[in-house]
């Protein structure tokens, strides 16, 4: 099972890197699974680089400090 909690508070400490570039991410939903699905706001959402945010940034950050989660995901 994967700690909620402890995935906020990853969401916050890069929340400002996102905000530099006028994004940001939402969390939506975690599964029982250790997918964690998030929302990418503001220019991420439509950046070119978004896919590689996601992956290189968001997910490496949340599996460093939350190793049961198994791959973060972005939702429309």
């Amino acid at each position: 099972m994967v700690n909620k909690e402890k995935v906020k508070e990853v969401l916050e400490k890069i929340r400002p890197q996102l905000q530099m570039d006028g994004g940001d991410v939402e969390l939506v939903d975690i599964t029982d699974e250790g997918i964690v699905k998030v929302r990418l706001q503001g220019h991420c959402a439509g950046c070119a680089h978004a896919q590689q945010t996601l992956q290189f940034g968001i997910e490496r950050a949340i599996k460093q400090f939350v190793p049961e989660v198994i791959r973060v995901e972005n939702v429309a």
